[in-house]
């Protein structure tokens, strides 16, 4: 009795030989002349003093009922072998299990397959989320749900105009100014940051369980797999009924 692996490991090979297979045999049947054959034969009129001409023939070069029997050797094959790991898929189930904690019990192989693919995704989807800017120190908000980072302060200046004497008055000559603008201290602005972004120490908490899941299933997919399947046949009563004398 064989192990539902090693029939999935024969299917993919199967599938193409037997689709190779019967696609030659298709063309053959669209050949006309390769199922014709004759047989001429001359006689004169004159049977003493008349030509004589050899007989022609030509042979039946397929005969329909053999490639009937090919294409259905291929089939029989290939659809006992599908419908054998079909049936073996139903019965193969597996538990997920991480770190001895059981996720999943009695899980469907064919459930498994998908899961492995979606896990992937989810994968896939958590490394790409964002985290915030690591130059800043954020803390949990419990008002708003978000990031918050420590309050920074800066000071906010204005610029005032201010008159210099370059060089005082005299009798002969009038002082000399000049007038520039100085930045003067306003106000104090105080910013916090918020953010929506992921902390990053979380992130790598969810991308490790995921790595741990997707371990899980593998195992539980090679469990499955070795349920004992009996070989099923499909194809002899298909094809009893169709060609049917």
């Amino acid at each position: 009795m064989p192990k539902l692996n090693q029939i999935n490991a024969v299917v993919s090979g199967r599938k193409g030989d037997t689709e190779k297979a019967v696609t030659e045999l298709y063309k053959l049947i669209q050949k006309d002349q390769l199922f014709a054959g004759r047989e001429r034969t001359y006689r004169p009129l004159d049977e003493v003093n008349g030509q004589k001409l050899p007989p022609e023939s030509q042979r039946v070069q397929q005969r329909a009922d053999d490639l009937i029997r090919q294409a259905v050797a291929k089939w029989t094959d290939l659809w006992n072998l599908i419908y054998t790991q079909d049936a073996g898929n139903q019965q193969a189930k597996a538990d997920v299990v991480v770190d001895g904690q059981t996720i999943l019990a009695g899980v469907p192989v064919t459930f498994l397959l998908f899961l492995d693919k979606q896990v992937n995704d989810l994968e896939t989807f958590i490394s790409k989320l964002p985290t915030p800017d690591p130059a800043e120190e954020w803390s949990h908000d419990p008002n708003s749900g978000l990031l918050r980072s420590k309050a920074t302060e800066s000071l906010r200046t204005s610029k005032e105009p201010t008159v210099i004497v370059k060089y005082a008055a005299t009798e002969e000559h009038p002082a000399q100014t000049e007038l520039f603008t100085k930045d003067v201290p306003v106000g104090t602005w105080t910013q916090i940051l918020y953010s929506g972004c992921l902390p990053t120490d979380r992130k790598n908490t969810l991308l490790e369980r995921v790595k741990k899941l997707q371990d899980a299933i593998k195992h539980a997919k090679e469990q499955a797999n070795l349920l004992d399947v009996q070989k099923q046949k499909a194809a002899e009563a298909v094809f009893a009924f169709v060609f049917a004398n």
